[in-house]
């Protein structure tokens, strides 16, 4: 037989799996060099929503609480309503699902303010609790046969007194030849007399739907929006003036929460500051009572104190694979086990003090 070549002769089974087992170990470390990269590429842009998320959230808060209390600027009654009811309420209000007048909730806020309108007048004759139409004042400067020109039907108005009352509604019709203004609303929580005030106002109420993990805004009359996705908590504190409030104050012979029917005064005493200038006001101090005002829009007298208010946010990772198991670090715990596709919840605290409820001080 002929001798093979030295050229010809073949690998050993020795050297194939010598070689493969090189090959696996390059191949794997190639593999793990890779895969952190791969888990940064997922988290990153997860991260990046959370801010953005965490960006609407705060800027949508932090707009509505610094226009909360802006009151009517022409007529009669102009300045802050803070001088006639409470602007900020720690619970829902309006038309559906509102909260007992005696409940505070941490993740919910109504803020109420009067926006640059020109819809703004008063009632022409007293107001009883049970009508559908209000009377009012013709508007200045506007043409002949559109005397309420300011008011439109869908509009969501107020009617507010010096007592501390008020109540809200929607237009359902405008009589300007006979100066009504029409409402399907329900009955009204306090009889007004001629001079209340009659304005276009906003009233939103800002709160955390722990169901679906959104923060919600419901505009005082029909319908609930949802403002940001996947928020796993949401907080208000409130501070407010350590001296106590001197309005509203009501005509002679009238009493409300802080003046009896001689006008003595009656309302609450001086609290002790703690933060700053400013006194905390927890929910036992914003629920204890007296109450102003009437119906379901009574409020604690403690809250025309309010000079600022604390929110504290906390977003969550969409992905529950980007979300981990330490309770410390995530309120909805997920999948993931740490490293590159480790995405902690991203929390905000941010303080706002609302510059229509500070303008005496």
């Amino acid at each position: 037989m002929r001798r093979p070549l030295r050229s010809e002769s073949g690998y050993t089974i020795t050297e194939l799996l010598v070689s493969t087992a090189i090959m696996l170990t390059v191949t794997g470390a190639i593999f793990g060099l890779m895969n952190p990269a791969q888990g940064s590429a997922q988290a990153q842009p997860e991260i990046a929503d959370m801010q953005q998320r965490m960006r609407v959230g705060n800027e949508t808060l932090f707009k509505e609480l610094v226009m909360a209390g802006a009151g009517p600027y022409q007529g009669a009654t102009t300045g802050s309503l803070i001088n006639f009811f409470a602007p900020i309420l720690p619970r829902r209000t309006g038309r559906i699902g509102a909260d007992p007048v005696n409940v505070f909730k941490s993740d919910a806020i109504t803020l109420s303010y009067i926006p640059n309108s020109y819809s703004q007048t008063t009632i022409s004759s007293p107001m009883p609790t049970v009508a559908a139409e209000l009377k009012v004042f013709d508007q200045p400067n506007c043409p002949k046969g559109r005397e309420l020109c300011g008011f439109e039907i869908g509009m969501q108005v107020i009617i507010f007194d010096t007592t501390g009352n008020f109540d809200t509604f929607v237009i359902t019709n405008v009589q300007d030849s006979a100066g009504h203004l029409q409402h399907r609303q329900q009955d009204l929580n306090h009889p007004y007399a001629t001079g209340a005030q009659v304005t276009q106002i906003v009233s939103n109420t800002y709160y955390l739907d722990r169901t679906t993990n959104q923060l919600m805004r419901y505009n005082g009359a029909s319908e609930d929006f949802p403002i940001v996705d996947n928020v796993v908590d949401l907080r208000f504190d409130y501070f407010g003036d350590p001296n106590p409030p001197l309005f509203p104050k009501p005509p002679a012979g009238i009493a409300n929460c802080l003046y009896d029917a001689a006008g003595n005064y009656v309302g609450p005493g001086t609290l002790a500051a703690d933060d700053g200038s400013l006194a905390s006001l927890d929910a036992a101090i914003l629920i204890d009572g007296p109450f102003c005002g009437s119906g379901q829009n009574a409020f604690d007298v403690d809250l025309l104190r309010v000079r600022k208010v604390r929110v504290s946010l906390r977003m969550q990772a969409a992905a529950e694979s980007l979300r981990g198991t330490d309770a410390a670090l995530f309120v909805r715990p997920g999948s993931a086990q740490g490293g590159e596709r480790y995405v902690p919840d991203y929390r905000l605290s941010f303080d706002v003090a609302p510059r229509n409820l500070n303008l005496a001080r």
